[in-house]
């Protein structure tokens, strides 16, 4: 099960400014956070996050939206002047894989210039605390299990590669400017508000066409899914339970689930019998894509966390949620 996590500043309100708040993710970092009673700051251009994520949130005392562009260094530094959040947590990036390689400057200004610039408007305020969404595409075409010490570390993704680039800065910030961070690195993550992904693309595709689901690649891509709920107890148990100036750690579960089983969880939910399942072939579904990997996760294990569902379950979850959503 998943080990409790313990507020993240006690019983002591803060104010934590969250970029990407509006998305998959962020979203439920927001509701979180406002259940333990601190104030949020959620920051969203809503390229890729929507306002219904937070809708629900609206009008709360705590709870404040402001659509922004992180690129435009002067409003965000601003909103570090107006409202001086005491952490930041950092999601806003190009999440989309597939877009990053047919528009090639959508992860250099979405993911990597974003975080600059959230890097310099703490520089020059009072906030020194950043919690950073890194990502298994960090690690590469790495055949091993991947450990956090592994390397050389070659993404094949300009969203790795971003994502990677971000590190670094962080770690150089961290050193020059005395910041202290948290960087987390997710595996694939699905549950309720996704917006891709391949539960999300199966589910619409066979709404369209319950006889037919072509799936990229050959469908024995294998990788770990980890459900929404999970990570936002991971990042929050770590953020809390760790102190050094950069703390860094994989997130995950022991476990992983196919494409091809991907494909029958969403068809055996929907209730469709007789469905062709036709593949396009190749061992990965799109330039950038890691086919197959696994995490080692014994230091956050050692630390006291672990995921409370596996793999497949995480994915069973997130295909019910969906289907209740689209109901």
């Amino acid at each position: 099960m998943t080990a409790k996590t313990e507020a993240v500043y006690s019983d002591q309100k803060k104010t934590i400014l969250i970029t990407g708040g509006a998305g998959f993710i962020g979203s439920h970092l927001c509701d979180r956070l406002i259940a333990e009673n601190h104030r949020i700051i959620c920051l969203d251009n809503l390229s890729l996050g929507i306002k219904d994520n937070i809708r629900h949130l609206f009008g709360h005392d705590s709870f404040t939206f402001i659509k922004t562009d992180l690129c435009a260094f002067g409003k965000l530094q601003n909103i570090f002047k107006k409202y001086t959040p005491d952490t930041v947590f950092h999601l806003a990036a190009n999440s989309d894989i597939q877009k990053g390689a047919l528009v090639r400057d959508v992860d250099l200004k979405n993911t990597f210039l974003s975080t600059y610039n959230v890097l310099e408007a703490m520089a020059q305020s009072t906030c020194k605390k950043i919690v950073f969404a890194s990502t298994s595409a960090v690690y590469g075409e790495l055949k091993s299990k991947l450990h956090e010490n592994i390397g050389p570390l070659f993404p094949i993704s300009f969203y790795g590669s971003a994502k990677l680039a971000s590190e670094a800065y962080i770690s150089a910030y961290c050193e020059n400017l005395n910041l202290q961070a948290w960087i987390f690195r997710f595996p694939n993550v699905v549950g309720e508000r996704c917006t891709h992904g391949a539960v999300y693309d199966f589910i619409g595709k066979l709404r369209k066409n319950p006889t037919e689901l072509i799936v990229l690649g050959n469908g024995t891509q294998c990788k770990p899914y980890l459900y929404v709920k999970d990570l936002i107890d991971g990042i929050l148990f770590g953020f809390t339970n760790s102190c050094g100036k950069i703390n860094y750690f994989n997130l995950g579960v022991n476990s992983a689930t196919t494409v091809d089983t991907i494909a029958r969880i969403v068809i055996e939910e929907m209730g469709l019998a007789g469905v062709n399942i036709r593949h396009t072939g190749g061992d990965r579904g799109w330039v950038g894509d890691v086919p197959v990997f696994s995490y080692d996760l014994s230091k956050i294990h050692e630390l006291g966390w672990h995921a409370g569902l596996d793999s497949d379950s995480s994915v069973r979850c997130a295909v019910r949620a969906e289907l209740a959503r689209k109901k």
